[in-house]
C-alpha cells in the first residue's frame, strides 16, 4: 500500500532545505560568537544546531588550532576515536575526508576484565585500547567523564598525543571537573593537544557528534 498524506493541519515548514537554512540563521542571531576563534564559528553554530541551545557559545572553549589540527588530521586519514556508540552512530560517514574510521571498543571483549582490574569504569578501560591508535587521531569523548580523566592520564604517562581532542563529557560526577582538567592540561602540565570542550555540567553525545560533523567538512 503507498502511503497518502494526511491533512495539513498544523501551520509549519516542511521544506527541509528551509528548515536548514532557517536554523543555521536563526543560530546565528542568537548566539554569542564573537569571543571564537573564527575559524571555529561553524563548528559552533553545528553544536548549537544539535543541541537546541544557543547559550552553549558561552560556555565553549576552544583552541585555537583545534579546527585546523583536526581537519588536517581527518584530511590525512586519520581515525576518530570515540567513548559512545552514539557518539559513532552520529557521525556522518559522507562528510568525512577519507573514509576514516570511527572507532568505539566499549564492546571488545578485553573491557569488562580491564574495568576490573584498574577498578574504574568500562568507559575508561575501553580507553586503555585506543593507545596502538591514539597518535595524530582525533578523540571524541561526550559521554564518560571516567574515559576523560583516563586519557588525560595516560597522556600524562607518557602516551601518544592525539591531533585534537573533543571533550564534552555529561554528567553531575566529574563531568565539569574533567573539561576543566581537559582545559588546563597545557597550563599545568605542558602538554598541549588542540581540544575544544564546554564549562559545566551539559554535554553529550549530540554534542560530541555534531562537533566531529563540522570538523570533517568545512561546507555547512
Amino acid at each position: 500500500m503507498t502511503p497518502s498524506r494526511p491533512p495539513t493541519r498544523y501551520a509549519y515548514v516542511d521544506d527541509g532545505a528551509a528548515i536548514y537554512r532557517d536554523s543555521f540563521a536563526t543560530i546565528r542571531a542568537e548566539a554569542r560568537l564573537d569571543h571564537l576563534p573564527a575559524d571555529a564559528e561553524k563548528v559552533a553554530v553545528r553544536m548549537v544546531h544539535g543541541t537546541g541551545q544557543p547559550d552553549l557559545t558561552s560556555d565553549l572553549v576552544i583552541h585555537p588550532l583545534l579546527v585546523s589540527a583536526a581537519r588536517s588530521a581527518l584530511e590525512a586519514g586519520a581515525p576518530i576515536l570515540t567513548d559512545a556508540h552514539m557518539v559513532a552512530s552520529g557521525v556522518t560517514r559522507t562528510r568525512l575526508p577519507k573514509e576514516n574510521d570511527v572507532v568505539c571498543l566499549l564492546r571488545d571483549e578485553r573491557v569488562v576484565a580491564l574495568a576490573r582490574a584498574f577498578g574504574t569504569t568500562r568507559s575508561a578501560a575501553a580507553v586503555s585500547l585506543w593507545e596502538d591508535r591514539l597518535d595524530g587521531a582525533v578523540v571524541a569523548i561526550g559521554n564518560a567523564p571516567t574515559a576523560l580523566f583516563h586519557l588525560l592520564e595516560m597522556l600524562l604517562d607518557g602516551a601518544p598525543r592525539p591531533a585534537a581532542i573533543i571533550g564534552v563529557p555529561v554528567g553531575f560526577i566529574g563531568a565539569a571537573e574533567s573539561k576543566d582538567a581537559l582545559a588546563r592540561l597545557a597550563i599545568e602540565h605542558g602538554i598541549d593537544v588542540p581540544f575544544l570542550t564546554v564549562r559545566g555540567r551539559r554535554g553529550g553525545s549530540a554534542m560530541a557528534a555534531s562537533a566531529l560533523n563540522a570538523l570533517a567538512q568545512e561546507i555547512e
